[in-house]
């Protein structure tokens, strides 16, 4: 039998607004993973909330404050933090920067679908 080729989906062109001083971009998406590249402007925050969606966060640049459940994490580029699912979280740009946000399993509520 023979298995269906996947479709590839060329993305990352159109940046959307997530929050105040915060946009972000589709990078990638799979049948089980996607990824979102994010900016964010000094100061800017993400606020606390929480899915059930496992996540790995890479900072591109700048500097980042996260607060995962109730620890704090300052992450700086090419440093990284692994959230689980339901756990709350948030960051906060300590300085001008950008992240590389992945999930498992495709996060819908961010699709639009």
């Amino acid at each position: 039998m023979t298995q269906p080729t996947p479709t590839a989906l060329v993305l990352g062109a159109d940046w959307f607004p997530a929050e105040p001083g915060v946009v972000r971009k589709l990078v990638a998406l799979g049948e089980q993973l996607m990824a979102m590249q994010i900016r964010f402007e000094a100061g800017a925050a993400g606020a606390r909330h929480q899915h059930p969606h496992e996540q790995l966060t890479l900072v591109l640049s700048g500097r980042f404050r996260f607060v995962l459940g109730q620890t704090t994490h300052d992450l700086g580029a090419g440093e990284s933090v692994s959230i689980p699912g339901s756990l709350g979280h948030e960051a906060l740009a300590l300085e001008a920067g950008e992240l590389l946000d992945m999930f498992t399993p495709v996060r819908d509520d961010l699709l639009g679908r």
